[in-house]
């Protein structure tokens, strides 16, 4: 699980540019949660394409942390990206009234999706791409809003695991205190990222770390002195969550159907 937090910045940082670059943008727009994937982001952002071409968008709710909003406001002033902040809840809130039976679960898928929607109009106004804050645990165990926080252009910390996240966060100066704070999406009081999957990011990573990279079973696993349910559990939820994981499936009709035999490769040119 350790990294060379030198050669993964370089690669992240080339790759932010490079790939920016090809759809002829040179500005990322990023949600700015204050949480350590999205601190660590817009820290890769902003040495990859300056900090003047990086709109750092702080999305709060009227039950969001205040630490969440002085956390990402850290961030800004550390690194002077240009910023905006744009409360949802008055966008939200006629949905949560039309249907006064939501349950925390899908007020928070509202929350995220809305939050996309802000990026993304941002996205258009500012001429840049929209730059994922997912990492590979949070994207194995299906743990997040499709088309929501699971939708962006680029994802650099895609194939990070929680815990080299954090390695590198500190090794770019991310300030301490939003590498050690609980993980949390911020979408109602008390919500934790571990208190909802059951399980520290640590111990995950580890299992999925074994059962992905070392492609051990089950039993390999549990022999290991894993607890059996905690095993079987994570690797259901990324069964479970494959959907989410893929482009939209296309009943195939044709000779060539888009994402089965037919994908265009932007790298070829133009």
């Amino acid at each position: 699980m350790r990294i060379d937090p030198d050669l993964v910045r370089g690669v992240l940082v080339r790759f932010i540019r490079d790939e920016i670059s090809k759809f002829g943008m040179r500005r990322a727009v990023i949600g700015l949660s204050g949480g350590v994937d999205s601190s660590l982001t817009c820290f890769l952002a902003a040495e990859a394409l300056g900090p003047e071409n990086v709109l750092a968008v702080r999305m709060p709710y009227r039950t969001s942390s205040p630490d969440s909003l002085l956390h990402a406001h850290l961030v800004i002033e550390q690194l002077g990206v240009p910023s905006e902040t744009v409360e949802i809840t008055p966008m939200v809130e006629p949905l949560f009234e039309r249907f006064p039976d939501m349950d925390a679960r899908r007020r928070g898928n509202v929350m995220a999706r809305m939050r996309m929607i802000v990026l993304y109009d941002l996205s258009a106004a500012w001429g840049g791409m929209v730059v994922g804050t997912s990492n590979k645990t949070e994207i194995l165990l299906g743990y997040f809003t499709l088309y929501g926080d699971g939708a962006y252009a680029l994802a650099p910390l895609g194939d990070l695991y929680k815990n080299q996240v954090r390695q590198l966060a500190r090794a770019v100066g991310v300030p301490e205190e939003i590498i050690r704070k609980p993980p949390t999406a911020d979408l109602w009081l008390g919500q934790t990222d571990e208190g909802e999957l059951g399980v520290t990011y640590d111990e995950a990573d580890r299992i999925l770390y074994l059962l992905v990279e070392e492609r051990m079973t089950l039993d390999q696993v549990i022999a290991l002195g894993f607890d059996g349910e905690t095993v079987r559990r994570l690797w259901r939820m990324v069964r479970d969550t494959q959907f989410k994981r893929r482009t939209p499936l296309i009943a195939k009709l044709t000779s060539r159907t888009v994402g089965i035999d037919f994908r265009y490769l932007r790298d070829w040119g133009h």
